[in-house]
């Protein structure tokens, strides 16, 4: 089985903000179940236009946002028991994801290496750490509320499948794969 991390720059003020602190050319990072990353979960904007309205978000690629976006797409490989580890925890988000909230002041602490937790409360690169965690992998000794998409980035454990535009993301229309893979969803759910 696959999941598939996305690295991207989106090229917005905050994106810029995060760059400048992390000298990284990615500022945001999703976890997707479909190579076509139809199926992308991670901590953004809820609101396109608005970054201070954030939280747990199912991303859509069409958006205007990531079409814009510089991205680097990896490939990982797992077994079928943390494939659905992974999915059930990312599904128990997506249900009660009006409890969760944007951590900007754990997004803040990490510019300082200062571990804060917030109950309920994630940043994308945190996010996709502790949601890889729950399917028994981890990447780094370094706890979640630290990770950076570099340190994700920076992991032996993935393949990158792809790096450069978003809207040339030779997968985007990939009808077939995203159809048997809907239904390998459906049927762990």
């Amino acid at each position: 089985m696959e999941i598939y991390i996305v690295f991207t720059d989106t090229k917005t003020n905050l994106a810029k903000m995060i760059k400048n602190c992390t000298r990284y050319p990615f500022s945001h990072v999703s976890l997707s179940f479909t190579k076509d990353l139809s199926q992308m979960y991670s901590f953004g904007r809820k609101e396109t236009d608005n970054a201070f309205i954030a939280g747990f978000v199912k991303e859509d690629v069409s958006d205007h946002l990531f079409q814009r976006a510089d991205c680097a797409v990896c490939k990982m490989e797992l077994s079928e028991e943390c494939y659905r580890m992974i999915w059930a925890y990312v599904q128990r988000m997506e249900r009660e994801k009006d409890s969760f909230k944007y951590n900007f002041t754990g997004l803040f602490a990490v510019a300082f290496n200062y571990n804060f937790n917030r109950k309920n409360a994630y940043f994308c690169s945190q996010f996709v750490t502790e949601a890889l965690a729950a399917g028994n992998i981890h990447l780094t000794e370094k706890p979640p509320a630290l990770m950076t998409p570099r340190d994700i980035f920076s992991s032996d454990s993935m393949e990158m499948i792809y790096r450069g535009d978003m809207r040339n993301y030779p997968y985007l229309d990939s009808i077939p794969a995203y159809i048997a893979e809907t239904h390998y969803l459906e049927a762990v759910q």
